[in-house]
C-alpha cells in the first residue's frame, strides 16, 4: 500500500497584544484554501497556525493593563483561537502557543544547537529599535526617525550586552539557495527584495534581553540573566508544532529533508525578512532543512490606510462575520482581495462584492437551477466525481488563490449566460426531454461549480451537494441580499 503524500503549510504567529482583525484573518483563509485544496487532491495535510505570545510589546501592554502576563496573553489567545470557528477553518488545523511547555523546551533545545555549532556570542551592542515591529532598524529603514509600519511608536535605543546569532555567516549560503530555489520567496517580486537584501550583506542580530529589563520570554540556556528575543523563540514554532525534537521521523514526514522540503509558510510583506532570511540561516544553524517555499501577501488596509489599533479603524472579523456570515468573509478575502499586493476593505465595498456575487450571482444561479430541477426531475441527477480543471490547480498550485476564485465565478456566469440564453425553462413545456436533458445538464455544471467551492466555501459547497442529493432547493437562501 502507497503512503499518502504528505504537505505543510503554516501560517505565521500573530502578536496578541490586541483582538485580531481581518488582516489575519485573510492570512489564514488563503492558508486554509491551500490546506483544503491539498486535502481534496487525497494528501495528508499538516496545518499550522497560532500565537506569539513573548515579547517586549505584549509584556508592556500587560503592564499597562495592570494584568499578569500570562493571563493577559491566555484571553487574547482564546480570541484567536476562536478564529478556527468563525472563519470555517478545518478541523484539521493545529493550534500552537510561544507559551506551551513543549514550544518552550524546543526553542532551548534549538537555541543550543545553534549555540554548539558556533553561531551563538555575546557582546555589548547599542541599537534602534522598533517595539512595534520587534525589530533592530538602520537608519536607511528609518522614515524620519520613525519606523515607516509603525508611525505612532517612537524607535528607542538599546544599550546591554546579548546574545547574537552569527547571521553574517549565511550571506553566501543563502544566495546559494535562492538560486537553486527559483520559486523559493512567492510573489516574485518579493523574492527580488530579498535576495537584495542579503546581496547587500548580513549584520549579525541579538537574540536575546536583559531579564531584569524584559522578563517576559524564554529562558537562554545556562544564563539566569537572559531570555530570548521574540523572533528566535518565535519561527521555532514551526517546527516545534511537529513535536520536534522528540519526534524526527514527524518532522521528516510534513517537514521534509534536505533533498525533499515541503513546508509551505505563510506571511505578510512585513514578514519577508525574518521568514525567508533570518529563519532560513537559523535552520541551517541548526543542521534542520529549510523550507519549500514562503508565500508573502500585502496588508488588508481600509480606506486607503494600514489597518492600527491606534487609528481606531481596525475591522473585527467576528462582527463581519455576525452580520453578513463565515462564508461571505472567506469570498471576500479569497476573490476580492489580491494575494500579494495591499488590498483595501471597507464594509461598503463588502456589501457590493456580497450583494453583486453571492446574493445575485451564486446565490441566484444555485436557486434557478435547483428549483427547475426540483420541478421537472421525478428523481436526483445521477453524478460521478470529475476530476479538477487543470487551469484551476495551476492557479492553486502557484498560490493564485484569487485567479482560482475569478475561475469559479467565470463559470458560475457562463451557466447564468447559458439559461438566459437557451430558456431550459420554456423548453421543457414544449419538449419534455430536451428540456430534461438541458436542466440534467445544468445540474451537472452546478455540481462541477461546488466541487471547486468546496475548497473555497465549504460549507456553501455541502448545501449544495445535499440539495442536488434531495433534488430540493435549499430551504433558505445561500445568501439573503443585504438592502
Amino acid at each position: 500500500m502507497t503512503s499518502k503524500k504528505t504537505f505543510y503549510i503554516t501560517t505565521t504567529l500573530p502578536y496578541v497584544n490586541s483582538d485580531p482583525h481581518v488582516g489575519f484573518a485573510g492570512e489564514i483563509i488563503r492558508a486554509d484554501i491551500i490546506a483544503r485544496y491539498h486535502q481534496l487532491l487525497g494528501e495528508e495535510v499538516f496545518f499550522n497556525t497560532g500565537t506569539d505570545e513573548h515579547g517586549l510589546k505584549i509584556y508592556r501592554n500587560a503592564l499597562e493593563a495592570k494584568e499578569e502576563v500570562q493571563s493577559y496573553v491566555d484571553c487574547f489567545a482564546e480570541r484567536f483561537r476562536g478564529l478556527k470557528n468563525l472563519l470555517g477553518i478545518s478541523d484539521e488545523v493545529n493550534f500552537i502557543r510561544t507559551t506551551d511547555e513543549k514550544h518552550i523546551d524546543a526553542a532551548k533545545k534549538f537555541w543550543e544547537l545553534c549555540d554548539k555549532n558556533g553561531f551563538i556570542y555575546k557582546k555589548n551592542y547599542e541599537v534602534k529599535y522598533c517595539v512595534g515591529c520587534e525589530l533592530e532598524k538602520t537608519d536607511s529603514e528609518l522614515a524620519e526617525g520613525v519606523c515607516p509600519i509603525h508611525l505612532n511608536l517612537k524607535i528607542e535605543l538599546i544599550s546591554e550586552e546579548n546574545y547574537f546569532f552569527k547571521f553574517s555567516d549565511f550571506q553566501e549560503k543563502l544566495l546559494k539557495m535562492y538560486e537553486e530555489k527559483k520559486n523559493f520567496v512567492v510573489p516574485d517580486f518579493r523574492f527580488n527584495e530579498i535576495k537584495s537584501f542579503v546581496s547587500q550583506g548580513l549584520e549579525d542580530f541579538s537574540i536575546s534581553r536583559l531579564k531584569n529589563k524584559m522578563p517576559w520570554g524564554v529562558a537562554v540556556p545556562n544564563d539566569d540573566e537572559q531570555v530570548m528575543y521574540v523572533w528566535f523563540d518565535a519561527l521555532v514554532s514551526y517546527v516545534s508544532a511537529l513535536d520536534w525534537p522528540n519526534d524526527i521521523e514527524k518532522l521528516e514526514k510534513f517537514w521534509g529533508t534536505s533533498n525533499s522540503p515541503k513546508a509551505i509558510q505563510y506571511g505578510g510583506k512585513d514578514n519577508l525578512r525574518q521568514q525567508s532570511a533570518m529563519w532560513q540561516a537559523m535552520l541551517m544553524a541548526a543542521d534542520l532543512p529549510n523550507s519549500k517555499q514562503i508565500v508573502i501577501g500585502g496588508f488588508i488596509n481600509t480606506g486607503g490606510k494600514k489597518m492600527s489599533k491606534s487609528l481606531g479603524n481596525v475591522i473585527d472579523p467576528y462582527k463581519v462575520v455576525e452580520e453578513y456570515s463565515t462564508e461571505a468573509l472567506r469570498y471576500f478575502m479569497a476573490r476580492e482581495c489580491s494575494p500579494f499586493e495591499d488590498s483595501d476593505f471597507t464594509m461598503e465595498r463588502f456589501k457590493e462584492a456580497y450583494n453583486a456575487n453571492l446574493a445575485n450571482g451564486l446565490g441566484n444561479l444555485v436557486s434557478r437551477i435547483l428549483k427547475m430541477s426540483e420541478t421537472n426531475l421525478d428523481k436526483p441527477v445521477e453524478l460521478e466525481d470529475k476530476k479538477l480543471p487543470p487551469e484551476f490547480c495551476g492557479c492553486l498550485n502557484n498560490f493564485e488563490i484569487q485567479k482560482a476564485a475569478d475561475f469559479i465565478w467565470k463559470e458560475i456566469g457562463s451557466v447564468d449566460l447559458l439559461i438566459q440564453q437557451e430558456q431550459p425553462f420554456k423548453v421543457i413545456k414544449e419538449h419534455k426531454e430536451t428540456g430534461e436533458l438541458m436542466i440534467r445538464n445544468l445540474v451537472h455544471r452546478l455540481h462541477d461549480i461546488a466541487c471547486m467551492l468546496q475548497i473555497f466555501l465549504p460549507e456553501t459547497a455541502k448545501t449544495i451537494f445535499l440539495a442536488i442529493a434531495d433534488n430540493k432547493m435549499p430551504e433558505k437562501p445561500l445568501f439573503p441580499r443585504k438592502e
